[in-house]
């Protein structure tokens, strides 16, 4: 590893990518940590991409002292040269956003909505200079440690590489530039962009901090691209309950493919979040612990032991969870359901047409076939027997979930029914 840079000691590696290599540094003359990002000599003189990766030097370079906010990750200094080429940034040590966009770390709804109000904050400082970030996703907003007078916990937006500047026509976008799955249509379709584009990618992070997963998933940046331009996301509570509706609204429209029914600006943007932070009260502070048992009680039963905690968690996300009580009919014999439950506690009694088929205990699936077997018409009644708790799951939840996670629900559903088949052969053997 190298021993210094410019005037900047180094003190260790923070992260390599494939244009850029980035150290934390120490700087002697102000006394202070930094990040010092080194862009490969390789990379720049690339005939085929080099004029890109200079752009985003340049662009960087530039900033130089002028984005002075307290959510933007401030740039210190900058050299290009045939020997070394480098950008000086501010050290902010808490890691990115992206650990926060998986199932099983997801943040309160509260933290959530401050953390995208301050992007906005320091996304409208930005416009106001004139400047389009233009490559807005989870690993460009970073997490600060509480060093370096920083307050835990706080974010910085970083990375404004790929940034354009209204008015300067020697700065004007080029292709290329940008993380596909969070442009915005008016991005992937190389359109004259504005601030608005920011505002639909910050969209989709909302999107992705509340769901757990990217409002669209391809296997292709061609197929991304399509839906991005032509598909309607399915609402992030698809994929996890208790979803304040104002927070759906907000990503909603933020993420209007069409720029009239987008947010016009980041005030707009930011009143809304501020709404919800003010109702910030409606969202139970004790959902860590309830998710948590909620975990609990799905890893205990027989039908999850080949998750993995991740899909077990991506479960609790998205599941709903209900106490009932003695009487109430779960699943009424001739009508439809789009959804299939779990009996977590208590006992449940199936009948039909008055006759009591099966009595169901702790750990049962029921009305799976809704979903799976093309039989949306319910063929039972299922009553409480004694006070009970109900995990419920959506079929829109379970066709949305991850490939790993579905597929598994899949093969405990052939468990279930091989079990059924067994048990009923036995009481026809019996009989």
């Amino acid at each position: 590893m190298i021993e210094k840079v410019g005037k900047y000691e180094i003190l260790g590696k923070i992260g390599e990518g494939a244009t850029a290599t980035v150290y934390l540094a120490r700087d002697p003359f102000a006394g202070r940590d930094v990040a010092v990002k080194v862009f490969s000599p390789e990379t720049l003189r690339d005939k085929h991409r080099g004029r890109v990766f200079q752009h985003l030097l340049m662009n960087e370079a530039a900033l130089a002292g002028k984005l002075m906010h307290p959510h933007i990750v401030q740039i210190h200094d900058a050299a290009i040269g045939e020997d070394a080429s480098y950008i000086v940034m501010e050290y902010v040590g808490g890691g990115t956003l992206e650990r926060h966009c998986a199932p099983d770390a997801l943040l309160p709804f509260d933290r959530l909505v401050e953390i995208v109000f301050k992007c906005t904050r320091a996304l409208d400082y930005a416009h106001r200079l004139g400047i389009t970030h233009r490559d807005i996703k989870p690993a460009n907003i970073l997490l600060a440690a509480g060093d370096g007078g920083q307050e835990p916990g706080d974010i910085k937006v970083s990375d404004f590489g790929a940034c354009i500047h209204t008015g300067d026509d020697t700065r004007t976008q080029v292709s290329g530039i940008g993380s596909p799955a969070y442009m915005s249509p008016q991005q992937v379709r190389e359109q004259p962009l504005d601030h608005r584009t920011d505002i639909y990618s910050l969209g989709v992070v909302m999107y992705q901090l509340l769901a757990g997963r990217l409002p669209f998933q391809a296997t292709s940046n061609y197929g991304m691209i399509y839906q991005i331009c032509n598909s309607a996301a399915p609402p992030p509570s698809t994929f996890r309950t208790g979803i304040p509706p104002g927070l759906e609204a907000i990503v909603a429209r933020a993420m209007q493919k069409e720029l009239d029914a987008r947010y016009a600006g980041w005030d707009e943007f930011a009143h809304d979040l501020a709404q919800c932070f003010r109702d910030r009260r409606r969202v139970a502070e004790h959902r860590d612990v309830a998710d948590s048992e909620k975990f609990e009680a799905l890893r205990g039963l027989a039908f999850f032991q080949n998750f993995s905690d991740v899909e077990i968690w991506e479960v609790v996300r998205f599941s709903r969870w209900d106490d009932v009580g003695p009487g109430t009919i779960v699943m009424r014999e001739g009508e439809s359901g789009d959804f299939f439950c779990f009996l977590i506690e208590g006992e449940l009694r199936v009948y039909r047409q008055d006759r009591s088929l099966n009595l169901l205990a702790p750990g049962d699936c029921f009305g799976e076939m809704a979903v799976i077997g093309g039989q949306p018409t319910r063929g039972a009644n299922v009553i409480v027997r004694t006070p009970a708790q109900i995990a419920t799951i959506p079929g829109a939840a379970l066709h949305g979930a991850s490939d790993a996670c579905r597929m598994h629900f899949y093969r405990a559903f052939l468990e279930v029914l091989a079990g059924r088949l067994t048990h009923a052969n036995r009481q026809l053997s019996s009989g």
